[in-house]
């Protein structure tokens, strides 16, 4: 009798576990996660719109949690997200327009934002350039008083300062990558400037469009100015720039500072540029070179370096 009735307990028992529903919570949880995207929703319109639009925003949530509650499809990717929210409610009923603000307004409002825009990046041109223009200033002093003044060409562009270094005579030999006693003091005079900037720096070697010798050191001007670039580069390590903040490339004859017909191309294309990068955006980096324009009052790109014109080329002319 004892076990029997202790059995019949055991199946009421059971028979209550049985039927106790244990995803009630859900319920709850559902209504929570609608109370905090309507919380949400407001929190953002309240920091959005002024006191009178949150009013009518306030009313036409009332309204609209009066009635069903829908999901409204999203015009946007991210509107898709929201359709699989239980209980996502229909913001564009419930968010009413405001008949006080025209749309000349708005146009008004967002030709304002481009104009603070436009008018940030400039600034932050402006001071990219005077910051690179101090520089350029000191390398020259620094090769005026090396006894140097004509050995390079400065210009801003939209990459940072590029500091174009005569290679004919003054840096290596025809057809050579070992630095002449002159490049050698050149690079030792603008070395503590170079080291004293905080920016990246890149050193690129360039040929002019005649070929090397056939059968001599060099395959082709592509090895002979890349390895100008890093001879350059090693020698301003062991002055003191920093490895980290500097990288070498050569591009042989493709970036030419005067077109090839140019009686001076000879020798103004075979050069060592040193690029100083800016650090600013690309947007501000855009406008160096009108900057530089406006204030050196020199067209951008193309005149020859100063004294190039004088150096002795008639041994080099058959070279790179």
């Amino acid at each position: 009798m004892s076990a029997g009735h202790g059995g019949g307990r055991r199946k009421k028992h059971e028979e209550h576990e049985e039927h106790e529903n244990h995803e009630r919570w859900l319920v709850s949880a559902f209504d929570m996660m609608t109370l905090l995207f309507v919380l949400f929703v407001v929190l953002f319109a309240m920091s959005k719109v002024d006191e009178q639009k949150f009013a009518a925003l306030a009313k036409g949530l009332a309204e609209s949690f009066g009635g069903p509650i829908t999901v409204s499809p999203g015009p946007t990717p991210e509107g898709s997200v929201l359709d699989g929210l239980p209980g996502a409610v229909d913001i564009a009923s419930a968010i009413p327009s405001d008949p006080t603000v025209s749309e000349a307004e708005v146009d008004q409002a967002a030709a304002t934002a481009a104009a603070e825009r436009a008018q940030r990046v400039a600034n932050e041109a402006q001071g990219a350039y005077d910051e690179l223009a101090a520089a350029r200033d000191q390398l020259a002093a620094a090769l005026a008083e090396a006894g140097y003044p004509d050995a390079a060409r400065f210009e801003i562009d939209e990459r940072g300062l590029v500091v174009h270094i005569v290679a004919d005579a003054v840096l290596f030999d025809a057809e050579e990558a070992v630095l002449r006693p002159e490049g050698r003091a050149i690079l030792s005079a603008v070395a503590p400037t170079l080291t004293g900037l905080p920016n990246v720096m890149r050193v690129e070697g360039h040929a002019n469009h005649l070929p090397v010798t056939r059968g001599g050191r060099w395959p082709s001007n592509w090895e002979l100015s890349g390895w100008r670039a890093s001879t350059v580069l090693r020698y301003l390590s062991s002055d003191g720039v920093p490895e980290d903040r500097m990288s070498a490339a050569g591009y042989s004859s493709t970036k030419p500072l005067v077109p090839i017909s140019d009686p001076a191309a000879i020798t103004v294309n075979r050069r060592v540029d040193v690029v100083v990068l800016s650090t600013a955006s690309a947007e501000a980096n855009a406008l160096l070179p009108g900057i530089d324009s406006a204030t050196t009052g020199t067209p951008p790109a193309d005149a020859a370096p100063a004294g190039a014109a004088t150096q002795d080329t008639t041994h080099e002319e058959g070279h790179s």
